[in-house]
């Protein structure tokens, strides 16, 4: 019995240790990613003025700046008449290469949509997907598609359903604007059910305020 019991307690140990230290892990490694990915940016540099021949090894973290940096200087050229009309004759000229323009487009307005102040992402809702009766988790895109709805008699409203696991990966799907069950799920709680496979679920807003009530 002893012998169960102690069993028991070195799994408990070690499973709060992993719940520990698996988060951070998982964390430094995707930063640690990230800032490998934004050193690459030093190509634009020249060899002589990189970090490692200034001062002999290599700085992580450096891509970074260099990033903030030029994301600010090209801000900020950009909004003044010179830049904006740099910018439009730059696009006219992506426009006018077929395929470029199209994956320049995309990313275009995928990018405005997100960084914009409108509703994109900001509304999580349920849909019966990928058969009745199943539902699925997913982020309302748009609230109408004026040719789909004109087409089917009926306003439809466009969903992204994210992939478990990659929530950059997923399905677009178009349906009847009464088929969508809006949730007052947050979108971050949304992406953490979903990244999770469902192990972490939300409580209901009734249920959260319940417990934050003081016991009597």
């Amino acid at each position: 019995m002893d012998g169960a019991v102690k069993k028991r307690s070195l799994r408990r140990y070690l499973i709060a240790g992993v719940l520990v230290w698996l988060p951070i892990l998982a964390t430094v490694w995707m930063l640690s990613v990230m800032l490998h990915i934004l050193d690459l940016a030093l190509v634009l540099v020249p060899p002589a003025y990189r970090p490692e021949r200034l001062v002999g090894f290599q700085l992580p973290g450096i891509g970074l700046l260099l990033a903030l940096v030029v994301l600010f200087l090209t801000g900020l050229l950009v909004t003044n008449l010179i830049g904006r009309q740099l910018i439009v004759w730059g696009e006219d000229l992506v426009n006018r290469i077929p395929i470029v323009r199209t994956v320049y487009g995309g990313v275009k307005s995928f990018a405005e949509s997100v960084l914009s102040q409108s509703n994109s992402f900001r509304k999580v809702v349920m849909v019966e997907y990928p058969r009745a009766g199943a539902w699925s988790i997913g982020f309302l895109t748009a609230e109408d598609v004026p040719e789909v709805s004109q087409k089917m008699g009926e306003p439809h409203a466009a969903v992204y359903i994210s992939a478990a696991l990659n929530a950059t990966a997923g399905y677009l799907v178009i349906v009847p604007r009464r088929e969508v069950v809006e949730l007052n799920m947050s979108v971050d709680a949304a992406m953490k059910m979903i990244i999770t496979c469902g192990v972490v679920v939300p409580p209901a807003e009734a249920v959260k305020a319940q417990l934050a009530k003081p016991a009597a």
